[in-house]
């Protein structure tokens, strides 16, 4: 079997995730109580998108009427697909909703778009001969997915580059796809440097007139990528020792213009532990405390909308280079990355679902009109606070002044409801946001059987992770 294509040491960064995936797991009771979350999290955003038109034509074979005996399953669909349609078909719709679990530092990142290929993978090992899987074998892949995938953006800025950080998630999902699939360090290492071979990915989809569909089906993409680098490592498909460093050539020089790639910690469960949640906002993250403030005065201006004279709002730069929209809005994709529309939405619903992101609710020209009347300035403070490690905020303050020259008090919100140091009230949003999902899905006995399935967190991780997928499964 072939497992290198030169005799030269592996890139050191390839070795050290290998190394890290490869090793006894040893993670704190709060890395797992924090995965399952994330889990259940994950898994209620992927049943609430497949309600979606949309998001449904995307899932399922390639060609229609293919059948896959066996296959791996997608939550909430009757889809039976090869392991790697159905990392792009899960990890579409986890992430189709821009709902899920998020991550912010020098880059962003939704390590739960993972879940696309762990989930794909264990549960086809679970129709095989293979040893079974339960479920804390895919929360020790979940945790070492999360922190590949975002101990690497700490650092590494690739958006500096005009790159999509999926490349990313490409590399966590092969590597801990691997490593499920009984795949040696070795073998972590050739799936995981052809991840990488992967290259450039361009962010032209997310940003504005360019803004469509695809920023929702990219990461599908990627995690699909890694299961099928993975399948090929296992295959015996060879490792490209220098695909970082290779003069000229190799991702460092060709893409990263020579700045090398820094893992600034030891891998370990610090992602999963700091994790941001979205609840109960299906926004972009950097909405969430904005739609938090944008709720608080919705009681004082919702029979006053027309009255307003300005919506005055301050916020951080990434807020301002992400979302900060003007001009009209095409699609829902647009309207959910349009910081304008969003709040429009919640001061005069007092809410937000991702219904309000279609056709129809866009055509309430009183949201333009809102739009209009709303200014947004960085606040440098803001700022500071949104890079800060210590605090990692997400801060952002509103202030209505209406025709008569009075105005309401501002409105800050510091710290969403995902965050950290919100985790007593956020949880139980969490746990809430997966009993609505799965009641809405699978009405009667099949939810109950679900709930009491996830209720006790030890007999939760001894369950096999194919019975899970079956409850999940129409």
């Amino acid at each position: 079997m072939i497992t290198s294509t030169a005799a030269r040491p592996d890139d050191p960064l390839l070795v050290q995730i290998a190394d890290y995936v490869a090793a006894p797991v040893a993670f704190s009771a709060n890395a797992y109580a924090t995965a399952r979350c994330s889990l259940l999290d994950s898994i209620a955003c992927a049943i609430e998108a497949v309600r979606h038109r949309d998001c449904l034509s995307l899932l399922g074979p390639h060609v229609p009427g293919t059948v896959v005996p066996n296959g791996s399953r997608v939550p909430g669909t009757s889809h039976r697909l090869d392991p790697v349609k159905a990392a792009f078909d899960t990890g579409t719709a986890i992430r189709w909703l821009d709902y899920n679990d998020s991550w912010f530092a020098l880059e962003a990142g939704h390590p739960s778009d993972n879940l696309g290929a762990i989930l794909a993978v264990a549960d086809h090992l679970g129709q095989g001969p293979q040893p079974e899987l339960d479920v804390k074998s895919v929360l020790d892949a979940l945790i070492k997915a999360y922190e590949i995938q975002c101990v690497l953006t700490l650092e590494n800025s690739f958006l500096a580059h005009g790159l999509d950080a999926t490349v990313l998630l490409a590399v966590a999902s092969a590597a801990v796809a691997t490593q499920l699939l009984g795949g040696t360090k070795q073998q972590i290492v050739a799936a995981v440097s052809n991840a990488w071979l992967d290259g450039a990915n361009p962010r032209a989809y997310r940003l504005g007139a360019n803004t469509g569909p695809r920023k929702s089906w990219a990461s599908g993409d990627a995690t699909a990528r890694g299961v099928r680098h993975a399948l090929f490592a296992l295959r015996g498909e060879p490792g490209y020792p220098a695909a970082l460093s290779a003069p000229k050539y190799g991702f460092v020089d060709s893409i990263m213009r020579g700045k090398p790639i820094v893992a600034p910690r030891p891998f370990g469960s610090y992602i999963i532990e700091n994790i941001l949640f979205k609840v109960p906002f299906p926004t972009e993250f950097h909405a969430q405390t904005a739609s938090e403030c944008a709720a608080r005065l919705h009681p004082m201006v919702k029979g006053r909308l027309d009255e307003i004279k300005a919506i005055r709002i301050r916020t951080h730069m990434r807020t301002i280079h992400t979302i900060d929209k003007k001009g009209p809005l095409r699609n829902a994709a647009d309207r959910d990355h349009c910081l304008q529309y969003i709040l429009a939405v919640v001061l005069k619903r007092g809410k937000i679902t991702s219904e309000d992101y279609e056709d129809d609710a866009a055509r309430d020209p009183q949201l333009d009109r809102l739009r209009e009347k709303m200014s947004v300035a960085e606040d440098e403070s803001f700022t500071r606070d949104f890079y800060d490690p210590e605090k990692r905020a997400n801060p952002n303050a509103i202030q209505a002044e209406f025709n008569d020259g009075s105005r309401l008090p501002e409105v800050r919100v510091d710290f969403p409801l995902g965050h950290p140091r919100r985790r007593a009230e956020g949880l139980p949003l969490v746990v809430e946001k997966f009993r609505h999902a799965v009641g809405a899905a699978f009405p009667g006995r099949r939810s109950e059987r679900i709930l009491e399935a996830v209720a006790e967190p030890g007999a939760f991780e001894a369950m096999r992770l194919r019975s899970f997928m079956d409850l999940l499964a129409r």
